[in-house]
């Protein structure tokens, strides 16, 4: 995992290529609009001692897997301009990110990230730093614990959602806050974070109706609310939303309904759920004496799930009660 956001970084960056180590770096620019020249070419070679040619050393310096030299020599360069205005300090900042996270530093190589997101939002280099935010994220949701005098110890399950949750709010909308937040959804349900699971879930399918991913997402919505119920004699109201969101998902996709089992018996099974927890609560109100609640409920019960087992024993409680309304006489409505 380390080894993966450090060579991610090294592929990213603008690779600066040189002679040796004391001429000046050469960039080449990629054309590839006219198939029988030569796609590459050299671009404007920077003046030697300018912040352009002092940048560009930079990234060749983090390209040439030497990310320690690179952040020296931006940590000098931002100490001279960071007061300055200077128009380069956004990326400086984004490069000296870029060289701790080459160094597999990469919880110091936020608050470079964090500079330029939050000082320079207009510059073009704002993207990329919440995109390195999202990787450290992601990263750290999949098991890369932080540093702890110098060992990798540190659990970071809670900065990794924190990171994957401003991505969603920073770039709203954007192919990153898709990613964001599927990957913070998927997060908690295989961590059996079930409610926050389903409202992830339930986020990433408003948020992004046309997504790739919104099948996935809106069956998890449903295991997650089937999941989460405990059993009759616990609340019962994501038993309601499953069966809703059971319904919209045979609309959308039918044929993929009957594939993943999302059929009429688990529509079934699920009002059976919720009508034995309303006859284990009209029973708790009869042990308390409650008797006019009980009755009230066990009503409810036969109106909301007739074809139920549970509607058979309150039938057979009312019978004993003498609370079932009398069949209307005919004879009596007609006179």
């Amino acid at each position: 995992m380390r080894r993966t956001l450090a060579h991610a970084v090294a592929l990213l960056i603008a690779v600066a290529a040189s002679v040796d180590a004391h001429a000046q770096p050469t960039e080449f620019i990629l054309d590839e609009s006219d198939p029988n020249a030569d796609p590459w070419s050299v671009a404007e070679v920077p003046a030697p001692g300018t912040d352009v040619a002092t940048l560009a050393e930079a990234r060749r310096l983090i390209a040439e897997n030497r990310p320690a030299r690179a952040k020296d020599l931006l940590d000098d360069w931002i100490e001279r301009n960071e007061t300055t205005g200077s128009p380069h300090l956004a990326e400086a900042y984004l490069l000296r990110g870029d060289a701790l996270l080459a160094d597999h530093r990469e919880y110091q190589a936020l608050y470079d990230y964090e500079t330029v997101i939050k000082d320079y939002p207009a510059s073009n280099e704002f993207i990329t730093a919440v995109s390195r935010e999202y990787d450290i994220g992601a990263a750290y949701l999949g098991g890369l614990k932080r540093k702890l005098f110098g060992f990798r110890i540190e659990r970071s399950y809670i900065v990794g959602e924190e990171l994957l949750i401003r991505a969603q709010e920073r770039v709203p909308g954007s192919e990153l806050a898709e990613r964001s937040a599927i990957t913070l959804a998927d997060y908690y349900y295989e961590k059996r974070d079930l409610e926050l699971a389903q409202e992830m879930y339930a986020i990433f399918v408003a948020n992004f109706p046309d997504s790739v991913h919104r099948r996935r997402a809106a069956l998890r919505q449903i295991f997650c609310a089937i999941a989460r119920f405990k059993g009759p004699d616990y609340d019962a109201s994501t038993l309601i939303d499953a069966r809703l969101l059971i319904l919209d998902y045979r609309a959308r996709y039918p044929g993929e309904a009957q594939a993943a089992g999302i059929t009429e018996a688990l529509l079934n099974r699920i009002d059976e759920s919720a009508a034995q927890q309303m006859l284990r609560t009209a029973q708790w109100y009869l042990k308390q004496g409650n008797e006019p609640s009980a009755r009230f409920t066990m009503l409810r019960l036969l109106r909301k799930h007739p074809a139920s087992t549970a509607s058979r024993t309150a039938v057979d409680i009312m019978e004993e009660r003498g609370w079932l309304e009398p069949e209307p006489n005919h004879a009596d409505t007609e006179s």
